[in-house]
């Protein structure tokens, strides 16, 4: 296993994928916990919705480096996220799927345009 650098280390792009990873772990889990622990699930959606207001608030800033177009296109995934995640009754399995997805991709996105 590789060595995971101190999060004081990170660039703010590295430590925005870490968290959107751990999120998308965290309601895997609290998923298939969901009949055992059913709150887990609303704490792990709900952390979630948090990481994706940091995500667009950073990208809102005028400071941010990234472009116009992947701006607008964050911007349109939390409010996406957040959507889905305060959607009348309970989060379906397919959405669940969406978002965990959603968090391993724009994750990965943002390391790999960490490393340019």
């Amino acid at each position: 296993m590789a060595d995971v650098a101190p999060q004081d280390e990170w660039s703010l792009a590295e430590e925005q994928a870490f968290q959107l990873s751990q999120a998308a772990i965290r309601i895997d889990q609290a998923r298939r916990e969901k009949g055992d622990n059913p709150s887990a699930l609303v704490d792990a959606l709900n952390v979630n919705v948090e990481i994706w207001v940091a995500l667009r608030t950073i990208v809102m800033r005028e400071d941010c480096v990234l472009a116009g177009e992947v701006k607008n296109n964050l911007t349109k995934l939390a409010q996406f996220v957040a959507d889905r995640t305060f959607a009348d009754g309970e989060v379906a399995e397919t959405t669940l799927d969406a978002l965990i997805n959603i968090n391993l991709q724009i994750s990965e996105g943002l390391l790999e345009g960490s490393k340019r």
